[in-house]
This record gives C-alpha cells, structure tokens and sequence, in this order.
C-alpha cells in the first residue's frame, strides 16, 4: 500500500470517535516497530519526523526511502502517512514535501498571528496542489522537542477565536492548538483545557491535534478524543521504555557487543508500547 496524506484517516477518525497515533521514528529499530505494530493491530497510523531526526538518519529522502523500503518489506495493508514533525520554515516542509513526505506540519507558533497565519497559508498552497496534508499550531506547547525547548513561562493557551481565524484563512487539514500538553515527561499532572478544546473544535470543525501524548492519563485522552482529538503525538514513552531495556540487557550481558542483541529487544519494547497506545486511542481495527 502506497504512502498517504493525513487528510482522509483523520476525518474518519473524528467522525468515529477515535485518535490516530503519530509516533516519532528516531532510527530504523523505531520504524520497523511502528509499523509492525500498526499492521499487527490493523490501524491506520502516523510516522512523525523531525528535522533532526530526519538530519540523524541522513536526511528527508533517506527517511521516505527506508519507510518504503519497511512498508514493502511487510506488506503493509494499512493507511501509513509520513509527516514532517515541527517544520521550522516554508523551505523545509517544501524540501519534505518533494522528498516524498505526504504530510508536513509548519510551526509558525512562535510567530505573532498574522505571520503564523501567512507563513501556514504559503505551505498550505504548496501541499494542497500535490495532495499532501498540512498541520499547524497556536499557542506555545511546553517542553522539549528536538532543539525546540519552550520552559513552562514561555507555554500559551491558544484563544479559540484565534484558531478558528487561522484555520479559515489558512484551510488546513488539521490543528493542535495549545491546550496544556507538554513535549517530555510531565511534572506532576496533566492539565489539559478541556473547555477551550471543546470552544475550538466547535469553532473550526477541523480534527485536532494532541501533542505530548506520554503521560496523559487514559481518561483524559478518551475525553480529548470526544472533543475532536483525532491526533496524538508520541515519542518520549517509546525513547524511555526503550532505553530502559537496553539498560536492562546490557546490564544482564555486559560481555554482550552484537548491536542487535540489545536494540532487537528494544525494538519489542516500541512494538509492545505502540500496540498498547494504539488500543488506547481505539484505532485497532479502523484501517
């Protein structure tokens, strides 16, 4: 099955009441463990990419080439989109775009409105007239994310008219709007805007994005979910369950020295932790 946008498997979850994963590739170990998963599950699911991870495993076209390569390899029936996680410009989600990515996010956050609004519509131009999907965001998300870092005195609400302008003028596919989540692990609990991403949802009607998925409780995802959550973004819990058993070989085998005796494990451990993220969001069986 080829590569897809995001555009179809999002409307399809919110109108079903349910989330799509998007989960971060780092190196292949990742990527064959995502994609094992979703096929084992039969769920549509979403591969993030950010510019350094994208930089780590030797650029865009070298990420689009071992995912075809994988997808082949498996023979993959369900829906896979590529996304571009965080681009930072309109020149990187085009060299994305023409690398074979089927989806791009243009962070323009950091931006006052307007210039986010005609910094999203640039991109939204470009990806539309070839078929490729586009999010974008508003307000400031806190935490890390690559080379991104956003301390909890920076992080923004988004206010809901705000979104529903940019997503009218911008006609992009889908929005994460800054409700609360973090990149990384939590300090203490989740406070997730419960009321302004239901404001936002009836506003702009456009599925909505959840970034720092790691850590939120399931009763909070399922309550996101049912405000027109259809995208959860996650990483940091396959980096740290993963880690955590490369630790635990190694510490077992100290003599061992064969790469894949340790990041084979590892890898299980993303398959396992992507299985279970992807029965929480409920998109077992959706593809």
């Amino acid at each position: 099955m080829p590569l897809v946008s995001m555009t179809e498997m999002l409307n399809k979850a919110k109108n079903e009441g349910y989330a799509v994963g998007q989960f971060n590739i780092n190196n292949l170990e990742y990527t064959q463990a995502i994609l094992q998963a979703a096929q084992a599950e039969n769920s549509p699911v979403i591969l993030g990419v950010s510019e350094g991870a994208a930089k780590y495993m030797g650029g865009f076209k070298t990420v689009v080439a071992m995912v075809k390569g994988l997808m082949e390899y498996y023979e993959m029936t369900v829906p896979v989109a590529i996304h571009l996680d965080h681009g930072s410009s309109f020149e990187k989600c085009v060299e994305a775009m023409y690398a074979g990515f089927t989806s791009v996010m243009i962070d323009g956050s950091h931006y006052p409105l307007e210039e986010n609004i005609a910094l999203t519509k640039r991109v939204v131009d470009v990806a539309h007239t070839i078929g490729i999907s586009v999010e974008a965001e508003l307000g400031r998300i806190g935490g890390q994310e690559d080379d991104l870092v956003v301390d909890d005195a920076e992080a923004m609400y988004a206010i809901p008219a705000e979104c529903d302008r940019l997503v009218r003028e911008t006609g992009v596919d889908c929005f994460a709007p800054a409700l609360g989540s973090v990149h990384g692990p939590y300090k203490g609990e989740p406070k997730l805007g419960f009321d302004r991403m239901k404001e936002v949802m009836e506003l702009t009607g456009v599925p909505l994005v959840l970034h720092g998925g790691t850590g939120i409780p399931t009763k909070d995802i399922q309550k996101a979910i049912s405000l027109g959550t259809a995208k959860i973004n996650v990483n940091t819990e396959n980096q740290i369950t993963s880690t955590k058993t490369v630790r635990k070989v190694l510490e077992e085998k100290p003599e061992l020295y064969d790469t894949r005796k340790f990041m084979g494990p590892a890898r299980d451990t993303i398959k396992e932790t992507v299985i279970g993220k992807i029965r929480e969001f409920s998109s077992s069986n959706k593809a």
